[in-house]
């Protein structure tokens, strides 16, 4: 479903005002963008933390989530704030390295509950990193502190947030499965409804529930090709 389409009508933008029974006038778009913009923050966050298997991105963004970094040598702490097309890292899911041979290996993921004694005691000489700790969700220190610098000396793996609308897009859909699509309008049309006042403010709520449990159902049971485990019943016959 396309932000905006004027022509057919059957754009978010015109879907929105349709549902919540406003025109242009009543209900800008820039109102509408802000909306769409705050479900779609919904929607990537509840991904984002409900499965560690599947690494969601938005499918509007034009380049991987990985990224390089320079390794410097005696600096343990690194921080991954935004990506190269500036959008803002949400969390981190990997780290590798690259050693002497030009290959990148991974980083082992601790944690500081696991370190026993002193954190400045730990690994205190300097040499080659084998283990890093999220100090927050895309700040990392390394463990030990490396000994020498290295260009692109890091590989980093990332979630980030999602790619916004503005105000002026037309083509652009949201970055999420289209069977999500209609969350977007309801999400829009309800916020509408809330802030005029509107009549139809509770079957648009009621429809706002439907469209998030949707989503929570559609979230929990993607991974269709990953399977369980699955242990024989076996009967004791002693």
């Amino acid at each position: 479903m396309v932000f905006s389409d004027t022509t057919t009508n059957t754009g978010i933008v015109q879907q929105i005002r349709s549902f919540a029974r406003v025109d242009s006038n009543q209900w800008s778009t820039e109102k509408i963008t802000n909306s769409v913009n705050n479900y779609l923050d919904f929607l990537a966050g509840y991904l984002i933390g409900i499965d560690k298997k599947f690494q969601w991105d938005d499918t509007n963004h034009t380049k991987l989530p990985i990224g390089t970094t320079n390794l410097v040598a005696n600096q343990s702490d690194y921080s991954f704030l935004t990506d190269e097309q500036n959008n803002s890292i949400i969390t981190l899911t990997r780290i590798d390295m690259l050693d002497s041979n030009g290959t990148y290996h991974q980083l082992e993921l601790i944690d500081q509950s696991e370190i026993k004694g002193a954190l400045q005691e730990y690994k205190p000489t300097s040499g080659l990193p084998l283990k890093y700790d999220k100090i927050a969700d895309n700040i990392i220190r390394l463990y030990p502190t490396p000994n020498t610098s290295v260009t692109a000396g890091l590989k980093f793996y990332f979630q980030r947030t999602p790619s916004y609308f503005v105000s002026t897009d037309t083509t652009k859909s949201p970055g999420v499965s289209p069977l999500l699509h209609r969350g977007f309008v309801i999400a829009g049309a309800y916020d509408c409804a809330l802030a005029l006042g509107l009549q139809n403010l509770q079957p648009l709520s009621i429809e706002m529930e439907k469209e998030t449990a949707k989503a929570i159902r559609y979230f929990t049971d993607r991974n269709r090709d990953v399977h369980g485990g699955m242990k024989p019943n076996v009967e004791n016959t002693r």
